[in-house]
Order: structure tokens, then sequence, then C-alpha cells
């Protein structure tokens, strides 16, 4: 396939999460418990997932205008009667960001997602580790482009993440991005300082290789994670982040590896793939890999779960083979 020229499309998805950061950021000082309903899944949203939603869209959208956005939330879920009075709050916070931003404009501009789209379209996870956010804790803005089912571009905003993980008391908010054949960067969130990212050169066996995984137990299968971790010699306690921001975590050498193991309990369980898709590409441009434990690579494009899939392994790509060859032997070890 020839290269794609994208500099636009990563300048307009480079404001467009900088702008949802800035919304989210004002919303963790002044949200109140009202402004939390559950979804039909019994998982928190927040006026802040559907104002980044709303904020995202309507940029990419000017820009362009017939891409479509395959994003989480549902503009449907503001009509229930839980959440009565939350479209006033949502647009409310938007107008700090957007001043044009009026409660029936803010409703349409969340409504104009699709849950599927098999051409060319834009990925997005408005907030990505909700409860992160609600803790003041890790949470991400990520958004990615898909063209031809493969993902060539990924901005991933992380308000929270301290820029050096070793100086978790210093300057905090980073912006990740990657375009397809150009490499990996973080940035700060107001854009003054850019650098690139890149894996760590880690192999099995030293004592830097680093493991991170989700703080949400239901999220993985941890009790296997840790036999595999065991089995292969990782020494180290596992760094536990809410979001995509264990891509970034990768992306950057804090860790060599992620790993998102099937959860017994929800063995049908198959990925959604705005909670994958710009880490992806972060991990893979900053020279590591991304690949399911069967090690086949991840299948986007093709509706709103990675279907063809099952769980999710992102290391430094040394470690890669080692990793795959532990889970199909089940943990026992070497």
């Amino acid at each position: 396939m020839r290269e794609l020229s994208l500099k636009k499309e990563l300048h307009v998805a480079m404001e467009a999460v900088k702008a949802a950061a800035r919304l989210c950021s004002i919303v963790q000082k002044e949200m109140v418990r009202q402004d939390t309903i559950s979804k039909t899944d019994r998982t928190p949203v927040t006026v802040a997932d559907f104002g980044s939603q709303a904020i995202v869209v309507k940029i990419l959208k000017e820009a362009f205008p017939n891409d479509p956005i395959v994003a989480e939330e549902d503009a449907m879920a503001l009509e229930r009667e839980s959440a009565k009075g939350l479209l006033e709050r949502v647009s409310f916070f938007v107008s700090e960001v957007l001043p044009d931003a009026e409660p029936e404009k803010v409703r349409e501009w969340i409504g104009l997602v699709k849950k599927e789209a098999p051409g060319r379209h834009w990925c997005l996870d408005p907030i990505d580790g909700t409860k992160g956010f609600l803790r003041g804790d890790q949470y991400a803005i990520a958004l990615a482009l898909v063209v031809e089912r493969e993902v060539r571009l990924g901005v991933l905003a992380c308000p929270n993440l301290p820029w050096r993980l070793d100086q978790p008391h210093g300057a905090k908010g980073v912006i990740f991005h990657a375009v397809e054949g150009r490499g990996a960067f973080q940035t700060t969130l107001e854009g003054e300082e850019m650098e690139p990212i890149h894996v760590s050169r880690a192999r099995m066996g030293d004592p830097e290789v680093k493991m991170c995984e989700s703080l949400e137990p239901s999220h993985s299968d941890r009790e296997t994670q840790e036999k595999l971790a065991k089995a292969m010699g990782i020494k180290e306690p596992p760094i536990r982040m809410d979001s995509q921001a264990k891509y970034g975590l990768v992306a950057r050498g804090d860790a060599a590896l992620y790993l998102r193991l099937p959860n017994p309990n929800t063995p049908d369980y198959k990925e959604k793939v705005w909670d994958h898709a710009a880490g992806s590409i972060l991990v893979r441009e900053a020279g590591g890999r991304v690949t399911d434990i069967e090690g086949m690579p991840l299948f986007f494009g093709l509706g709103e779960t990675l279907r063809n899939n099952t769980g999710v392994v992102a290391t430094n790509g040394l470690i890669h083979e080692t990793v795959i060859e532990a889970i199909s032997r089940g943990a026992q070890g070497p």
C-alpha cells in the first residue's frame, strides 16, 4: 500500500484531543455526584465522557465531513429518566471550550457516531478509564484513524500521566501520537515540548523487564497473568493503571509488557476497538509489537469489537515470542 499523507489528519486529531482534555480537566474540578450515570452494562458514564465525545466529533466533522466516526457513547442515554438534566450539564462544560455549544447542538454532535464502519473511519473513546477519571487518577482520550482495516494514526491524551514515570510529582499531562511509518512521540498537553519515544531494549531475564496491567481485576485474568510473570522470571510487581495509558508506558519504555488475558468469568467477551486502536499503533511505531494471545494481529474495521481476536499482548518486541509461548503453555513454565 502506498504511504498515506496524514499531515492534516494528525493536526486535527491533536487539536481535538487537546480540546477534549481541557474539558475533562474542568469537569474533574467541578463535577458533582449527579454528573455520573450508569449505562445498561452498569459501567459509569459522566458528563466528561459525553462532553469529550461532543468536542472531538464536532472538530473531526468540520474537517472531514465524510469520515464516519466509531465511538463508545450513545446520545440516547441522555434521554433516560436517570439522565434528567444531564444534557444541560454536558452543554455547560462543552461551552467552556466551544463557546457556540448549545444543548441541541451538543446532543447532535454526540449522536453523529456509528458502532461500525467498514471503510476509512475514526475510532474514538472519549474517556478510556472512566473509573480512573472519577478517582482523579489515570484516564485517556483515545483517537485513531483506521484505513483499509489498519490503524494508520493514533493520538492518546493522558492528562494525569507524569511526563516521567519515575518522577510522579513532576510535570504531568502527556499526549502520545503516532503515524504509520513515522515513529511515535510524546508532547505536553500544550504542545510546548515534543520528543520521540522508543520501547525498552530489555530482554526476558533482565531485571528491568516490567509488566503493566489493568487496575480493574475484571478487565483480565489477573491470576493467570501473575503465574505467567513468575514463569517468565519477571520479578518486578506489575504496574497497574487504568486506560490505554498502559500502551504509552510500553511505547516509551516504562514497561516491556502489557497483558490483557480474557477473564474466565466472561469467556465470550470481545475487546472493544476503541480500547486498543490508538494505543496499538503507538507501541508498533515505537518499535514494539501488538497481537492477540495467539500471536495474531489485531483486526480492526470489523465492527465495534475485535471479534476475530482473543485478548491482547503488547510488548517491546524482543520478548514477544517468549510471552506468546508462555501463554500457549498455560503458564507451566519453561
